[in-house]
């Protein structure tokens, strides 16, 4: 993994030196403009439309616009020594429960390691951390950009998540179309409790797939190959107004998806109905050995027997003087 800060976390008076490592990737298919005519690549150019020539990045600064097309400019040093001092350092404010925390304020997800000399000391506050079932609330700067942070333990391992500030939320009451509070129908409310019942399972990370990006590829190699491809039309939703009724469906739908059965179950399955079809073409009395116990199949139990029909005496068949 790539190193992509350094610096030590602080609680009180003590000191974590600690290496910080992405802990998640971005796997997104990325596509870049094309000249249609010629196939060639297009690219970015950085070009001043006042001078009219092309910039090169010696020659850019940073500026801010309070007032359209007013800026304020900065040097590079002036940038540097706003985030010199709180750069290489994570100090925890506060600890709290990670329930406390709502999902929205979350960023990105950091792995973190100890440097140098903290090993122990690294042990030390995730072991304390682990016990008394807290994360930690810090500060941190990552490439000039300041943002709070939750520290907490991840497995073996003290895992930090970039969180945003208060302020960097918007407020619900600023989305439009919500509906007003009112009355829920109480069968509605019922058929919709049962349905996220049957929906209901642990989470299993496993089991989610990109399927855009799987098409992408498949999209991708097939082009390579020079093959036709050919996407299967997405399915049509169907426009169901009544509620209940859509409920009612949904519920079904869930209730008639067929389990998986595994090997055993399978075999048995196949046991019971060649047992239930041996059953149904004979007789119900079983078969006997010689001193008169019955015949017994461990898979199927006891064998029955068809019993021959009699034959039926005609004239033809009567004995000479009878």
């Amino acid at each position: 993994m790539h190193t992509v800060w350094k610096g030590a976390i602080s609680f009180g008076l003590v000191h974590v030196p600690v290496k910080m490592f992405s802990a998640t990737e971005d796997k997104d298919i990325s596509l870049r403009y094309i000249h249609k005519e010629c196939g060639s690549p297009l690219s970015y150019v950085r070009k001043c439309p006042v001078c009219d020539k092309e910039v090169a990045w010696e020659e850019i600064g940073k500026g801010y616009e309070y007032d359209k097309g007013k800026f304020v400019l900065f040097d590079k040093e002036e940038l540097e020594q706003l985030t010199e001092v709180s750069s290489k350092n994570i100090t925890i404010l506060d600890f709290v429960d990670l329930t406390e925390i709502d999902p929205i304020y979350f960023q990105k997800t950091y792995y973190l390691s100890p440097d140098q000399a903290g090993a122990n000391a690294y042990r030390l506050l995730m072991e304390a951390m682990r016990q008394t079932g807290k994360i930690g609330i810090a500060k941190i700067s990552i490439r000039s950009k300041s943002s709070l942070a939750a520290i907490r333990v991840l497995s073996d391992c003290l895992s930090i998540e970039t969180i945003y500030y208060p302020d960097e939320v918007r407020p619900v009451s600023q989305v439009p179309g919500l509906p007003e509070p009112g009355i829920v129908n109480d069968k509605e409310l019922d058929m919709a409790k049962l349905l996220i019942s049957q929906l209901s399972t642990p989470f299993e990370p496993g089991k989610y797939t990109d399927d855009y990006r799987q098409r992408m590829l498949d999209l991708i190699t097939h082009k390579i190959a020079g093959e036709e491809f050919h996407i299967a039309p997405a399915r049509q939703e169907s426009n169901v107004i009544d509620l209940m009724a859509a409920l009612q469906a949904s519920i079904e739908a869930v209730q008639h998806i067929p389990a998986d059965p595994g090997p055993s179950a399978a075999s048995a399955t196949t046991k019971a109905k060649a047992g239930a079809s041996r059953k149904k073409t004979v007789a119900a009395k079983p078969a006997k050995t010689a001193d008169g116990a019955a015949v017994v199949d461990e898979a199927t139990g006891p064998i029955p027997v068809i019993a021959p029909k009699p034959k039926r005496r005609t004239a033809k068949s009567k004995e000479p003087g009878a």
